[in-house]
């Protein structure tokens, strides 16, 4: 079933450990991800399937990664605490996958915790992957969730639970200031050039390719959170060691999507200062990148000054290519095809409207691309009403209202997972009833196919749950 290889192991030892994953007598699959098994070839059977997860015979190379990062801006050593990576797949067409057990018991980065981790928490990562790959967003996947038949302490008595999840690669920008901080100037331009071989391999033949990287990472990476704000997603934990080198979202812990639009909303139970709200996004990823920048330094060049000034001409561009990505795809959410000062008028317009009225940020956008937009749901505003009315002149000046909604059906998502909906599933499926759980992956796996009859998956939650919601890591 998988094709393993274990390139990891070829850095400095430093950077891992080789780890085997707990045995779990009574486990049992709980959800497979059968359209990504069929994908990738691998067989349905479930005895054989975890036979190669959890017996030991199969793991002489499993290995935990060590890394740091900044978690809340406070810097510290960290490591996989309850992941162990159980080897990297190559797929038939040669693409390279981690495989890795999430909550498979301890490693020597615990930190004190038990290693594992709750069946709500990983149905809760599976189904939110599952739905933003199908969104259209650069994700982590999930294969299956294991139901581990242990009981673990948290805030009460939960069942434990393993997701097996599948990445390009685990690197982070945390692994790299493990390397610059803890390790040695030779660490660093291991893991360089190993990074750019996996990933990004056509940056070997340039100049400084470790100039080249920080300009590709920054890049992936400002798409990435761009995506983010496209469908009203908030990451929660946007730590440095949760900010992948490949672009892909990851580690979701205290993740939510936006109902009501303002941008300092901000479901985390552990963001006290809402460093992570949904407005906040841009600028954190910036900073991030700026803690990769660093760590990069002694390999840019061999002057300081020489290789802060080739880092800082990198950085300078990015309020810039923010700016033009993050418009662009802002005006196509309304319709239109370019960004100009004019068009991001009528965006910043539309979102301040969206605030002062307490609209629904993913229904607001819904409503303007579908065939026979809603205006009574904003008969109220004003304001809105105003917006709304110069907004179809222009369009109707510009080009055409119907080519304008080809444009918006494509950038706005009509079902996205939804946290009332979310935590019912989630709360059903722990107590052994899937059938919300699996009702609700089926919709969020055709986000922009609009169904009527699945009209109770648009509606936005009672007043009284959105002020309530909170959001937990699962650690």
């Amino acid at each position: 079933m998988f094709n393993f290889d274990y390139s990891y192991l070829t850095l400095p030892p430093n950077f891992f450990s080789l780890t085997k994953p707990d045995s779990f007598q009574q486990h049992e699959v709980f959800v497979n991800n059968q359209i990504l098994f069929r994908d990738l070839q691998f067989s349905t059977d479930q005895e054989q399937w975890t036979k190669l997860l959890f017996e030991k015979q199969y793991h002489t190379k499993s290995y935990a990664q060590a890394y740091a990062g900044h978690q809340f801006g406070h810097f510290t050593k960290l490591g996989d605490g309850r992941a162990i990576i159980i080897g990297e797949h190559l797929s038939n067409n040669n693409q390279r996958f981690d495989i890795q057990l999430k909550g498979a018991g301890r490693t020597i980065y615990s930190r004190g915790g038990d290693g594992k981790a709750t069946l709500y928490a990983m149905l809760r990562e599976y189904l939110i992957s599952e739905a933003m790959h199908y969104l259209n967003v650069s994700t982590s996947r999930s294969l299956s969730v294991i139901q581990s038949g242990e009981f673990i302490q948290r805030k009460k008595i939960e069942k434990g639970g393993i997701l097996v999840r599948m990445m390009k690669s685990h690197l982070r920008v945390g692994t790299f200031e493990y390397a610059a901080y803890l390790g040695s100037k030779e660490d660093l331009q291991e893991l360089t050039t190993y990074t750019i071989r996996r990933l990004y391999p056509d940056l070997l033949k340039d100049k400084i390719p470790a100039l080249s990287l920080l300009k590709k990472v920054m890049n992936v990476q400002i798409d990435l959170v761009i995506n983010w704000m496209r469908v009203g997603f908030i990451h929660g934990v946007m730590n440095t060691d949760n900010t992948s080198i490949s672009g892909e979202t990851f580690d979701y812990g205290p993740c939510a999507f936006i109902n009501t639009y303002h941008p300092n909303t901000c479901y985390s139970s552990i963001d006290h200062n809402k460093r992570y709200a949904f407005g906040n996004q841009p600028y954190i990823i910036r900073w991030n990148i700026l803690r990769f920048a660093e760590t990069l330094l002694p390999i840019i060049h061999k002057n300081k000054k020489q290789s802060l000034v080739l880092v800082q001409q990198v950085i300078d561009q990015f309020d810039d290519i923010w700016q033009q990505r993050y418009y662009e795809m802002m005006c196509k959410k309304i319709g239109i095809e370019t960004s100009n000062s004019t068009h991001n008028k009528m965006v910043e317009d539309l979102l301040k409207c969206m605030q002062k009225y307490q609209l629904d940020y993913t229904n607001t956008f819904l409503n303007l691309s579908q065939k026979n937009s809603n205006e009574n749901i904003f008969s109220n505003n004003d304001e809105f009403l105003i917006w709304h009315e110069n907004w179809k002149k222009y369009i109707e000046y510009q080009s055409n209202m119907d080519q304008a909604k080809k444009i918006m059906q494509t950038y706005n998502p009509i079902f996205i997972p939804r946290n009332h909906l979310v935590e019912n599933a989630l709360n059903n499926a722990t107590e052994g009833n899937l059938d919300s759980f699996n009702r609700l992956l089926n919709v969020l796996s055709k986000p922009y196919d609009y169904q009527k009859k699945l009209d109770k998956y648009i509606e936005p939650c009672q007043e009284n749950f959105e002020k309530n919601y909170k959001t937990y890591c699962g650690t």
